[in-house]
């Protein structure tokens, strides 16, 4: 499915999908402020704009109910959003320098900007992922080392609804935005997808397994609950 991206004033940006078989035009926000419309085939894109245009009420109403990524924010557990304004830019951009998430913008946005928001959530995204990789890969050797437990591979990906997979393989894979929970969530869910290279299911077997290496898993559980995996986490 080709994808048409355009970038509109105060909304950022739009991201137009054509599929066979739609009736109608159909618009959704993503978890980054992303507007993503989907269009019927025959449809031109120039009627999506103009679609989106019409929308723009709903779409910035939308927009401003998410949170917002402030300057000085912490991003995981090393890094830091540092927005500075520029003169020499046409549009926002982002970049990771040391422990800083810096999003350069041009003087006549501000910081919550649409534009300048997808540019900051880019750039904390991918500093996650570095920080996943290290921080997670480390505290899941450590963590199955001391309970007696063995995987085959393990990978970091953003992940919409789920905290982390174990597949029947051993093959693990944990969401970025971990790094983002207090250390014990962290472990949780880390010694949880670890006791699926034992037990798949969650019954009886894979609780008794759990309790084991972490007696308090049900009240943790219940923490979790409060956290979606996302930078507004």
């Amino acid at each position: 499915m080709s994808v048409k991206i355009v970038e509109m004033p105060d909304i950022g940006t739009v991201k137009f999908y054509r599929r066979r078989g739609m009736r109608g035009i159909r618009l959704t926000l993503t978890n980054n402020q992303v507007v993503r419309v989907t269009l019927p085939s025959w449809v031109p894109y120039s009627a999506g704009i103009e679609f989106v245009k019409s929308k723009r009420k709903w779409i910035l109403e939308h927009q401003s109910s998410k949170r917002e990524l402030l300057q000085d924010q912490n991003i995981g557990k090393k890094h830091y959003l540092n927005f500075i304004k520029s003169a020499e830019l046409s549009k926002p951009t982002g970049r990771i320098v040391g422990s800083q998430v810096r999003i350069m913008y041009p003087t006549q946005l501000d910081i919550s900007n649409p534009l300048v928001q997808v540019a900051a959530q880019k750039a904390a995204t991918k500093a996650l992922k570095k920080e996943a990789d290290e921080y997670l890969g480390q505290r899941l050797s450590d963590i199955s080392e001391m309970f007696g437990f063995s995987y085959r591979s393990f990978k970091v990906r953003q992940l919409k609804s789920r905290w982390g997979s174990c597949s029947s393989k051993k093959d693990i894979t944990l969401n970025i935005f971990l790094v983002l929970l207090p250390n014990d969530l962290v472990d949780y869910v880390i010694v949880h997808e670890l006791v699926h290279t034992k037990v798949l299911h969650h019954g009886k077997d894979f609780w008794a397994e759990f309790t084991r290496c972490m007696p308090n898993a049900r009240q943790l559980q219940k923490q979790l609950r409060q956290y979606n995996p996302s930078l507004s986490t």
